[in-house]
């Protein structure tokens, strides 16, 4: 059974987010002119009437939010008992449902991440630098690659005008001693699915080395501008390697950047 403030929080979002416009019908008239040289039809017109009387046929939906959202028939109860808009439910069925649907997942990404602890559990997982150099870096020199002293390979490849010049200003920053740009397959496992960084930068504060895993926010830090799975993915990290920064003793963390500039304010 949910707790009962992940009830309440679905509930609350469902009343405050969950838009329900009333069914529409839509006609379309033309006149069609029929004479000795043929038929022709006038411009066609639409006109749009909405359906005011409550639908008397509605689905099941309780099993079909039981189906897609896993929940137990007795939570989704509680959930549509506290919920103010439940007569929206008549008025548009699918439309309730659906929307329904999508909050209450929402609702449950969060409370995982809210709930989730990292605990540390032996010492045998690990990157090496040797598997960036088994790698062969390929790509095209003045178009998505350029020169790197600070990174394990000679040169480093972008995808992007973000990621080149994050590249050039980590070569121009005096703190950071070397950084990479993840491969596809270095990522962190989450309850939400596996999310990857971009960048490792190893930075040196005070005579004390840093690890920073950077994200690039794509040119905005506003976090209304990211979707709600990546947010609660990035807490994630950041949990992550808060929980391996303790017990390892080394200073690491997962910060999220547009610029160098933001980057070197953490420093």
């Amino acid at each position: 059974f949910l707790p009962s403030s992940l009830i309440d929080a679905c509930a609350i979002a469902i009343d405050k987010h969950l838009l329900v416009s009333k069914g529409k019908l839509i006609y379309t008239k033309a006149t069609v002119n029929v004479n000795t040289g043929g038929v022709s039809l006038n411009e066609a017109q639409n006109e749009y009437e909405e359906i005011n009387q409550p639908t008397n046929s509605v689905p099941d939906i309780i099993s079909y939010l039981h189906k897609e959202t896993q929940l137990t028939r007795k939570s989704i109860v509680e959930i549509l008992r506290k919920c103010e808009k439940i007569n929206y439910f008549k008025i548009n069925p699918q439309k309730f449902i659906e929307g329904c649907v999508t909050l209450i997942k929402e609702q449950m990404r969060k409370h995982i991440v809210d709930g989730i602890v990292y605990h540390k559990m032996g010492d045998s997982d690990f990157y090496s630098q040797q598997l960036f150099e088994e790698n062969t870096l390929e790509g095209y020199l003045k178009r998505n690659m350029q020169e790197s002293t600070k990174s394990p390979y000679n040169y480093i490849k972008f995808d992007s005008n973000i990621e080149s010049n994050l590249a050039k200003g980590f070569e121009q920053t005096a703190n950071v001693k070397v950084y990479a740009k993840l491969p596809s397959w270095f990522f962190i496992d989450t309850p939400l699915g596996n999310y990857n960084p971009d960048w490792a930068v190893l930075v040196e504060q005070n005579g004390t080395d840093k690890l920073f895993f950077v994200i690039e926010s794509k040119g905005s830090l506003s976090a209304e501008m990211l979707r709600d799975l990546e947010k609660n993915k990035i807490e994630c990290g950041k949990r992550h390697f808060e929980e391996l920064s303790d017990k390892l003793g080394n200073a690491i963390a997962l910060q999220v950047v547009s610029t160098v500039e933001d980057f070197s304010v953490l420093l």
